[in-house]
């Protein structure tokens, strides 16, 4: 696990004391959106790790990032994900999918008009390029397939912002920003603008509140993974009891083979340890039907 100092913007832990802090909150989400759109935002209610739950038991829920409701505007969902392997990319618009459900679902009181349905916009920042083309902003929008060109707006966007991209020509600003999310540094720290938002970042770090979440987040994992071996181990020892059990039924059905076959004569001792070491269970029982079946010792050794 990183410690507090280390982390970077693109770590959940950190951007949800930033967005969520008492001081610096809302100046610092307020920034980031106006960089990536490019246009005043409105005030801002902050909410890190927004949760809603399934609609009934056994229904997958959905724990948001940095939700953001500008007032009297859109709805924003800020997603830094550094899980950039192969299936979590491949699953990652059926992901959107879901998160714009939820925020619609939870938007929109019973009986109430559709048309007071928010615009939702949702933000994934990533330090993988999640389609392969080497853009720093893909926008994502419904369409008509057969009639490109038709308006359709049912107020639901999703950009992907990957802080490595180049093509599409990126305005300069989100260009810095992006980078200073992913490796948040001084050097990176390269407008007014950012120098102010890296000061941000530093007095969160030095917030003993924060300073605190943090080793009780800490505390947390290492007792989630120190569980989580206990159950191995426990795994472990309950695996080992049923081999344990399986191997003394094996041995058990082994020598009931060899004291039937004593009764035809002497059993070679090279024959003895085969029957003995075997621990197949389909395997016995094929040799315990042989032997019944056998006349002679030898009749038994070639039956095997």
């Amino acid at each position: 696990m990183k410690k507090l100092e280390e982390m970077n913007l693109l770590d959940d832990f950190l951007v949800n004391s930033l967005t969520g802090h008492r001081l610096y909150g809302e100046a610092a989400a307020r920034y980031i959106l106006e960089c990536i759109f490019r246009r005043r935002i409105g005030r801002l209610t902050v909410v890190p790790q927004r949760f809603w739950q399934g609609g009934s038991t056994g229904k997958h829920g959905v724990r948001l990032d940095v939700y953001l409701d500008e007032e009297d505007g859109e709805i924003f969902d800020v997603e830094p994900d550094r899980n950039g392997g192969a299936e979590e990319i491949t699953a990652l618009p059926r992901r959107v999918r879901f998160y714009h459900a939820k925020i619609d679902a939870g938007n929109l009181a019973a009986g109430e008009d559709y048309r007071n349905l928010r615009n939702v916009i949702v933000i994934f920042i990533t330090p993988y390029d999640p389609f392969g083309l080497g853009r720093m902003v893909y926008t994502v929008k419904n369409s008509c397939v057969e009639e490109p060109e038709l308006v359709y707006d049912d107020g639901a966007k999703t950009l992907f912002l990957y802080t490595r991209g180049t093509k599409g020509e990126p305005p300069e600003e989100l260009r810095l920003l992006l980078r200073y999310m992913e490796k948040s540094l001084e050097e990176n720290a390269q407008t007014q603008e950012l120098k102010k938002l890296h000061g941000m970042v530093q007095a969160v770090k030095r917030d003993a509140e924060v300073g605190l979440a943090y080793m009780k987040s800490f505390e947390r994992e290492q007792r989630v993974r120190e569980e989580a071996r206990e159950e191995g181990r426990e795994e472990g020892r309950e695996e080992g009891r049923e081999e344990g059990i399986v191997q003394g039924r094996a041995a058990e059905k082994a020598e009931c083979i060899l004291q039937v076959a004593r009764r035809l004569g002497e059993i070679p001792e090279k024959l003895k340890r085969e029957l003995l070491s075997e621990t197949d269970p389909e395997t016995l029982e094929r040799w315990f039907q042989a032997v019944l079946s056998a006349g002679s010792v030898e009749e038994f050794q070639e039956k095997l």
